[in-house]
């Protein structure tokens, strides 16, 4: 394990993350799994597709 693992470990023991923050990383965290859940669901919308543009040039 790298030694910079073990100061940030003994940061955290002496100075938690605030409830406010951990609340925060914890939604973020809820809302990417909902997102994927619904995207397994109901998958990929047609229209957010990207068309195979192999070969051709965008014009200025």
């Amino acid at each position: 394990m790298n030694p910079l693992h073990f100061l940030r470990m003994a940061k955290w023991a002496r100075l938690p993350p605030s409830a406010t923050r951990v609340k925060l990383v914890l939604g973020v965290i809820a809302i990417c799994l909902i997102l994927f859940a619904i995207e397994r669901v109901f998958g990929w919308p047609e229209l957010l597709t990207p068309n195979d543009l192999r070969g051709t040039r965008a014009r200025p």
